[in-house]
């Protein structure tokens, strides 16, 4: 069922559809803003090179957002450590109000402009802020990016309206046009959606710049729990052509530093494959003697705002 944008006299309000209309009605509103971020592909990239630059040099992403754009933020800085190993003193999430923790947002704390420029004071030049906002004029998004350039630090913006004064104070722009919303005002739907994609993509590529993807798996996961480390040993095999008892001991000796312990796996000791690493700046596939496509964090963004 094609979402039809309202004022266009086509179709019922979403409380008047039939029950199975009114989810046919939202899945189409979710596939359109899923739509809708192919047209910020340049953007998510370029911010992808930025978060990629950010992280390897040392220094901290600021995530930044409130209410349900913070929600989104919030849930892809959470990840970063586990997913990609990226350290937690490199993260800070700036949400309005602070990270609820029992399930009660404010609705007041989004206008706090006070709250986001003291929360950038800490930036340094060399860090990037991430900043979402739906309408693009959120008094707290606007607010954060500010403070932030003042800190002389570079600022990707993420919002739903083109042309918003948030996108306007951008390094990176990544503008994600969704249409009305079938609960109109509830940007947790189709711009919460389109959002947590593009905040999604634009991490993961950054994880696959610093070498921490190959062979399509999370050679960079921190192995936590009994399920990671399983991974983690079914990984270092699999690259290594190993059998799992081996890889296990490989990721004994490492630390369970899954990139370490393939190539001791592969049967170098550890200080030499600590120096490959190293020189190879963490990218696991140009210490393997099968390298295939190289990346290089030095290359130019594709586009620098949509």
């Amino acid at each position: 069922m094609h979402h039809a944008e309202k004022g266009e006299g086509v179709g019922l309000p979403i409380d008047a559809l039939t029950r199975g209309d009114a989810l046919s009605e939202m899945l189409a509103s979710h596939l359109a803003a899923v739509s809708a971020v192919s047209d910020a592909q340049g953007s998510i990239d370029a911010a992808a090179s930025h978060v990629a630059s950010a992280v390897a040099a040392g220094a901290t992403l600021f995530y930044a957002a409130a209410g349900s754009s913070g929600l989104m933020a919030l849930a892809d800085a959470s990840e970063l450590p586990g997913t990609f190993g990226v350290p937690a003193q490199q993260i800070r999430i700036c949400m309005a109000g602070g990270v609820p923790v029992d399930g009660v947002m404010p609705g007041d704390t989004e206008d706090g402009t006070d709250e986001a420029a003291k929360a950038a004071q800490s930036m340094q030049p060399q860090d990037l802020a991430i900043v979402v906002s739906a309408s693009g004029t959120t008094p707290f998004a606007i607010a954060f990016a500010k403070a932030a350039k003042a800190q002389g630090a570079r600022v990707v913006a993420i919002a739903n309206v083109a042309d918003s004064p948030l996108l306007g104070l951008a390094d990176v722009a990544i503008a994600l046009v969704t249409a009305a919303e079938v609960v109109d005002g509830s940007t947790r739907l189709g711009a919460g959606t389109a959002q947590k994609v593009a905040l999604n993509m634009m991490s993961t590529q950054a994880g696959i710049l610093l070498g921490h993807v190959h062979g399509g798996q999370m050679v960079n996961l921190v192995p936590d729990n009994i399920k990671l480390r399983h991974r983690a040993r079914r990984i270092v095999a699999g690259i290594a052509a190993v059998h799992e008892a081996k890889a296990e001991r490989a990721l004994e000796r490492a630390g369970n530093d899954t990139k370490l312990a393939v190539l001791i796996a592969t049967g170098l000791d550890i200080e030499t494959a600590r120096g490959r690493l190293a020189q190879a700046g963490g990218r696991l596939r140009d210490c393997l003697p099968q390298t295939t496509t190289k990346t290089n964090l030095s290359n130019e963004p594709t586009n620098q705002g949509s």
